[in-house]
C-alpha cells in the first residue's frame, strides 16, 4: 500500500468511479465490511504517479497480492501479459462470473493472468462469494 498522500477530493472521486467496490474481485466494501485501498496501476515503486488516471480502488487482499506487479504469466498461452487495469479496461471484456458465480472466469490472456497471479478463486474466497450468492449481495450489480 502506498504511503503517499491522497487527497480527500480526489480518493473520493476514485471511490465513487469503481462504485466502492474492488477493480479486480469486484468485491464490494460494504459487503466486506471494510474500506477499499487506492491501488497504483502502476506501482510507485515502478515510477507510477499519484494521478487519476494511475489509481482505482482495491480491497486489501488483492492490493497485496499484486503488489509491485505489472504484469504475469496467461496459465493458457504461457505468455507474459499485462495485468488487468480497471482504468482503461472494462472488467466484463477480460472476465465473467461462473454459472454460480462463485468464481472468476478469464476470458482474455490478460484476464487469466490476473486470476492467476492475484488468487482471484482462492479456495476461502470462493466459499465466501457461496454465502454472498445466498445472501444475494453477489455478483455486484453493473
Amino acid at each position: 500500500m502506498s504511503k503517499t498522500y491522497i487527497p480527500k477530493d480526489l480518493r473520493q472521486k476514485i471511490t465513487r468511479r469503481a462504485k466502492n467496490r474492488c477493480g479486480y474481485c469486484q468485491t464490494q466494501a460494504e459487503v466486506i465490511g471494510q474500506p477499499m485501498q487506492i491501488d497504483h496501476i502502476i506501482p510507485e515503486a515502478a515510477g507510477g504517479k499519484t494521478v487519476e488516471e494511475n489509481l482505482w480502488m482495491s480491497c486489501v487482499a488483492c492490493n497485496q497480492r499484486k503488489g509491485v506487479r505489472t504484469e504475469a504469466l496467461d496459465p493458457q498461452t504461457g505468455e507474459m501479459v499485462a495485468l488487468f487495469n480497471p482504468v482503461l479496461q472494462e472488467w466484463s471484456q477480460h472476465f465473467q462470473w461462473s454459472e454460480d458465480a462463485t468464481e472468476m472466469v478469464g476470458l482474455t490472456p490478460v484476464g487469466r493472468a490476473t486470476i492467476k497471479a492475484l488468487q482471484l478463486n482462492r479456495n476461502l474466497l470462493v466459499k465466501t462469494r457461496k454465502r454472498w450468492v445466498l445472501a444475494g449481495w453477489h455478483p455486484p450489480k453493473s
